[in-house]
């Protein structure tokens, strides 16, 4: 497996247990106990907003710990030169978890148009986002493998 590659896998591992763990714990400590806040937007407001500071720190530290253990494993520094190649695949990634998240997006408004529960929209919009990351990088590792 190529060292992108093996970058690629680390960040898709870490996102599902960033994402697992934030979700499990916002579960436990504040809708298992009232259920009746799934339906409140400042809740769900709150969530997202420390979602995300919470995942860009979690995924740095997950790359970080990544490359102290693949110089220590392999020896060799973590690649900082993009080529062209990478840069085409980077763009074709960004372009797949666009459209997907785009189509995530109309699915959570058309969830709120039909008359569904604030949730819906919520949980369509988080899953829609996360949907895209994972493709988008699966992707990745399809055109490296491919070769382009």
């Amino acid at each position: 497996m190529e060292q992108k590659e093996r970058q690629i896998l680390v960040s898709v591992i870490g996102s599902i247990l960033i994402l697992g763990g934030y979700s499990l714990y916002v579960y436990h400590k504040y809708i298992a106990a009232n259920p009746a806040i799934i339906n409140d937007f400042k809740f769900w407001g709150r969530a997202f907003l420390i979602l995300i500071p919470v995942g860009i720190a979690a995924q740095i530290v997950i790359h970080i710990v990544f490359a102290i253990v693949n110089k220590i494993a392999t020896d060799e520094d973590l690649s900082t030169v993009d080529d062209e190649r990478d840069k085409l695949i980077e763009l074709k990634s960004i372009r797949i978890s666009h459209w997907l998240f785009i189509l995530g997006f109309f699915l959570a408004m058309g969830s709120q148009a039909l008359g569904m529960p604030p949730w819906v929209m919520f949980a369509a919009l988080l899953g829609s986002g996360f949907i895209a990351s994972v493709i988008s990088e699966g992707a990745k590792i399809y055109y490296y493998r491919r070769g382009h």
